[in-house]
């Protein structure tokens, strides 16, 4: 009893993914109730990565339930975290606005026999199993930079205008930005002159984008690696009449800036949102009946997507993105 004690203790309070919480969890026989949580219920984005895991709920049975806040807080999430706990779901699958905040209300969660998955938006590695991501975090990163240093000519100021101060995704991209800045002589000639945030608010965004535009009168780009604030920012620009003076490139719903990567003022890096949810639900049943446990190396089917194989940390990645220009607009649907 002891040993098992100090195995649970570990697995909960552990750096790394909490694989060893299985011992505290039955399998399930059968599909599992998974609970999603995204970090905001007004996001386009999450309603399509939704459809892709009511297609997998169909095909492999269990019930899905998607709830999340209307303000993008940690405090807000954890509130619908203990209530997926109260309805008994097998797993939660979240996409944190903040890694450690809402880490002790999943780790509790764990406790009481409820696995825990992210995607989209890691949360911290001691408290969940495995992370979906959409992409490889420092391909985005230079996907971005990439389109920055291909609409600017590759020299001159640029801003970034990311979420919020604690987006886990958006602060590991933003750190690779400034590494690749300062170590990569290809971007010598760029400079990053501000990070802003839009709060996961549209008008925000749009007062974010005018003042870097004010703030910074040679500004040439702003990377916004948000799919509400590329939108919001684009809108703004073009009421000011600012549209193409201030080239814009980051994550977006392609189909929400379209008119912009047509007209060559943005370009945008993005994936098939609804393969995200496709896989994180595939995922999660596949952790519930004990087929995974986030180890690195653990193989398993995802339906029609093929084969996945859990990486280092609990990682596992959807596959690649693409910079999202005139040329192959028509293959994004969303």
């Amino acid at each position: 009893m002891q040993l098992l004690r100090q195995v649970l203790l570990a697995g909960i309070f552990a750096s790394g993914p909490l694989t060893g919480m299985a011992l505290a969890q039955e399998c399930a026989k059968e599909p599992v109730t998974v609970g999603f949580l995204p970090k905001l219920d007004t996001d386009p984005y999450f309603q399509v990565a939704k459809t892709g895991a009511e297609e997998a709920q169909k095909e492999i049975g269990g019930t899905l339930i998607q709830v999340a806040p209307s303000q993008g807080t940690a405090e807000a999430q954890i509130e619908f975290i203990n209530s997926l706990v109260s309805q008994k779901v097998g797993v939660i699958a979240i996409s944190g606005n903040d890694a450690n905040a809402v880490a002790p209300a999943l780790k509790r969660a764990a406790k009481q026999g409820v696995r825990v998955i992210s995607y989209d938006s890691d949360v911290a590695a001691g408290a969940r199993s495995i992370f979906v991501n959409q992409a490889k975090g420092d391909s985005l990163a230079e996907m971005m930079l990439q389109s920055a240093y291909d609409l600017t000519g590759g020299k001159g100021e640029f801003a970034i205008l990311s979420s919020t101060p604690t987006a886990t995704n958006q602060n590991t991209w933003i750190e690779f930005i400034k590494d690749k800045l300062a170590s990569d002589p290809k971007y010598a000639e760029l400079k990053l002159m501000q990070v802003a945030y839009g709060e996961e608010s549209e008008q925000v965004n749009q007062q974010q984008a005018l003042a870097l535009v004010q703030a910074f009168p040679d500004l040439k780009a702003i990377i916004v690696p948000a799919g509400i604030g590329l939108p919001a920012a684009a809108r703004a620009l073009e009421e000011a009449g600012l549209t193409g003076k201030v080239k814009l490139t980051g994550l977006a719903p392609a189909t929400l800036i379209s008119k912009y990567i047509k007209n060559g003022s943005a370009q945008d890096i993005w994936w098939n949102v609804s393969d995200l949810g496709y896989l994180t639900y595939h995922a999660a049943q596949a952790l519930a009946q004990c087929k995974i446990e986030g180890k690195e190396g653990d193989k398993f089917t995802a339906g029609r997507l093929g084969e996945y194989t859990i990486g280092a940390a609990g990682e596992l990645i959807l596959g690649p993105a693409k910079i999202v220009t005139p040329a192959n607009l028509a293959e994004f649907k969303f």
